[in-house]
């Protein structure tokens, strides 16, 4: 079980974004859960289902998409060792 399968659209914040990366050609694109969320069709699509979907805009490409979630929080890097 990955966490495209447990995610549905209507549960994201509209701020939330996902990159897109091309399996084909390695474009990236970026996706808003406000765009997924202002289309019909999509609301009530799990993740999963929204990266199936997905193909690449690249002229001749139409490769299928990676999706990535994307954070804003600060990260910290690994301390190794006992504490």
């Amino acid at each position: 079980m990955n966490w495209r399968r447990n995610i549905q659209v209507l549960d994201l914040e509209p701020d939330e974004r996902f990159e897109l990366v091309c399996r084909k050609c390695k474009k990236m694109r970026w996706l808003s859960a406000q765009e997924l969320l202002d289309r019909a069709d999509a609301k009530y699509l799990y993740l999963e289902d929204v990266e199936r979907r997905a193909r690449c805009r690249q002229r001749g490409c139409g490769g299928t998409m990676r999706m990535a979630q994307t954070t804003e929080g600060e990260t910290t890097p690994f301390v190794g060792g006992l504490a």
